[in-house]
């Protein structure tokens, strides 16, 4: 049985499209079709239920698609590691990440890589957290980047930095000239925060009311540029990740200000699917990834690979920590809550 063709079977599924995996493989829709048909009839069992619309995956099929998956994953990375044994690193990496994290970490590290491996090919999607996860989940990228991560039963989670949050205000803010501003007079303070159903949000929130401090919320935005744009503007201060201030900081457009009284971090992290072969490029883009995390964080692109023993548990590993970190699982499906940015 041919190689592609499991491919392709393994594309129909994890895209839950025909025609998405037949433009990912170069092929018709029609031929998709047909190399299902065709596995179908080699083993005898109905594999996709296509009287349904959307189609389903049979239970033959979804243990068929496991199995699939994680053999051709190891014939594709075992194929390029033997290509490029005595080259340069030349193959692919695919990566998704949220917005804020793309432009804070992500687009010097892809130069970094790219200067280090010139034959290499970095392909990189900004997407919204939800999605971030499924295309991790559906094999459509190698790893993906988000803020707060969690573990789900096919992806598989680590934080990778802890970014303090600091009072954000334009230069002739009050608070701009101050050292450290105590949490007591965010009082009333009017706020330019996230919308509500943001994780970030709630976090902030969480932490505010802890120690019993008020803020009032003139204007609520969905991510972190707009936010920025609008206390350039003086409409009002906001709490954000330090990272994603630097540029601003350095044009003198925002000022950043720690806040004494309360700690507030954004976590980030890592998501690679569970039981992915990484190929010789996705494994040295990783190790340059975790090269660049957190001081405390201490790992190696092997805490990334997962043995089949290992395949179905929740657990995963803090990168920082001698002992397993447990990140609370989200459920059954790979999508995780909106917490953009």
């Amino acid at each position: 049985m041919h190689i592609k063709s499991l491919k392709v079977f393994c594309d129909v599924v994890a895209r839950r499209s025909f025609s998405r995996a037949a433009d990912a493989n170069g092929i018709s829709q029609s031929g998709a079709s047909q190399i299902v048909q065709q596995l179908e009839d080699s083993l005898r069992v109905k594999l996709i239920d296509r009287s349904k619309r959307p189609f389903v995956v049979t239970p033959e099929g979804a243990v068929y698609y496991e199995g699939c998956r994680k053999i051709v994953q190891r014939f594709f990375a075992l194929e390029e590691e033997v290509r490029t044994m005595h080259q340069e690193v030349s193959g692919r990496v695919s990566v998704a990440s949220i917005y804020s994290i793309g432009l804070s970490h992500l687009s010097y590290l892809v130069k970094q890589f790219l200067g280090q491996n010139p034959k290499s090919n970095v392909r990189v999607e900004y997407q919204h957290p939800h999605r971030v996860y499924e295309l991790v989940d559906q094999d459509q990228v190698d790893v993906g980047l988000v803020s707060y991560p969690k573990s789900t039963r096919s992806v598989k989670a680590t934080v990778w930095r802890e970014e303090p949050m600091v009072l954000v205000c334009a230069p002739d803010h009050p608070f701009a000239a101050r050292g450290a501003v105590p949490v007591e007079e965010l009082q009333g303070a009017e706020l330019v925060g996230f919308d509500e159903d943001l994780k970030i949000r709630r976090e902030i929130d969480r932490a505010l009311a802890a120690v019993n401090v008020e803020t009032r919320v003139v204007m609520q935005f969905d991510n972190i540029e707009t936010i920025k744009r609008a206390i350039e503007i003086g409409a009002g201060v906001s709490l954000l990740p330090e990272p994603t201030i630097d540029r601003e900081v350095a044009l003198k457009t925002l000022i950043g200000v720690p806040v004494a009284g309360v700690e507030m971090t954004r976590p980030i992290g890592l998501l690679v699917r569970r039981g992915k072969v990484l190929g010789r490029t996705a494994k040295r883009f990783l190790q340059l990834l975790l090269s660049d995390a957190s001081e405390s964080v201490l790992a190696d692109v092997s805490d990334f690979e997962i043995s089949e023993e290992d395949d179905d548990s929740l657990e995963t590993r803090s990168l920082g920590s001698a002992v397993p970190r447990k990140l609370e699982p989200s459920g059954e499906a790979p999508v995780a809550p909106a917490s953009h940015p």
